[in-house]
């Protein structure tokens, strides 16, 4: 296949040396163009490239069509020495992979340098959730009728009402919402499509925000974005993190609680309620059952946990 001229960067600019910085570039207009993956996704990939690129280059690698597999390896063996978590080592790798099947795909070089790394084992680590009365309470920590209240209020019930994923929830588009119907529609990794319902209580929540919190976070330039800053554009990754922090501190809730953790509790308590898991599968966007199937194993653990922490044969 011919080799595409590469359009100029739409991501951050690459800190990776020239010799290799043309080869990414058109790696990631690849991804955008013909695989359709998000700009986070893409992101993350031209970071561990540049990231790679800028070691093999001090090991007189002069671009990607001289890297060795040896010199692949002892850059992931870097990486493992500098206490690299091994979640991040397998996505490297798997950036990694992902280009060089590009690089012999669009015959920048004959051989695919990656084929006999080694990943490291990524451990079956179980996702933490909060219990039903936790999120009662979170749920109903932003009490008042002031307008950020109202947002907060209606952020809170639909995270757990849908199970989104972070960036979806902040990027949500009033065009997205139908509160008759209730159910929403969201472009979750890869653009894909999915619908999913939101319920009652979240409905009701949102329309009073919209009727009487919204209004007063619009501004001049206020696009159709669902949830609004005190500035009136969407809200960051970062708010949406305070947020979620704020109102579990007013909750009383001890443990550390992120945003990834009320889709944690939406899918659990879907399972544990007797949901089927291929409708959760569905709800959350997951490309692969497999990553749906953890849950399965969520409520048995807690199980066990609570018992192993006050049965009276299990105490010192």
């Amino acid at each position: 296949m011919a080799r595409r001229s590469t359009p100029s960067r739409t991501l951050a600019l690459s800190r990776a040396p020239i010799a290799f910085a043309g080869d990414i570039d058109g790696f990631i207009a690849f991804l955008d163009l013909e695989r359709g993956l998000s700009r986070h996704t893409r992101e993350n990939y031209q970071r561990d490239l540049d990231q790679a690129a800028t070691w093999l280059a001090r090991q007189e690698a002069l671009d990607w069509r001289t890297v060795s597999p040896a010199q692949a390896s002892e850059w992931l063996h870097s990486l493992s020495r500098a206490d690299f978590a091994v979640a991040s080592l397998a996505r490297k790798l798997t950036a990694l992979r992902v280009f060089a099947r590009y690089l012999v795909r669009e015959k920048l070089r004959a051989d695919d340098f990656t084929t006999l790394l080694a990943g490291p084992k990524l451990g079956r680590r179980l996702p933490g959730t909060l219990s039903v009365d936790e999120v009662s309470r979170l749920l109903a920590a932003p009490g008042g009728g002031e307008p950020a209240a109202l947002r907060d209020r209606a952020l809170l019930e639909l995270f757990y009402s849908s199970g989104l994923r972070v960036t979806e929830l902040g990027g949500l588009m009033l065009q997205q919402i139908d509160l008759e119907q209730g159910f929403l529609r969201v472009f979750g990794k890869g653009s894909k499509e999915r619908v999913v319902p939101i319920g009652g209580r979240a409905c009701a929540a949102i329309a009073t925000y919209l009727s009487a919190g919204r209004p007063h976070f619009v501004k001049t330039r206020t696009g159709s974005q669902l949830f609004l800053s005190n500035r009136g554009g969407a809200l960051s990754r970062i708010t949406l993190w305070y947020i979620v922090k704020k109102h579990a501190r007013r909750a009383g809730i001890t443990q550390n609680v992120k945003p990834h953790l009320l889709r944690h509790s939406f899918a659990t308590h879907l399972l544990s309620g007797g949901a089927d898991l291929r409708a959760i599968q569905e709800m959350l966007g997951h490309a692969s059952i497999a990553t749906t199937q953890i849950y399965t194993a969520v409520e048995p653990q807690r199980l066990l946990d609570q018992h192993a922490k006050f049965h009276p044969r299990n105490r010192d």
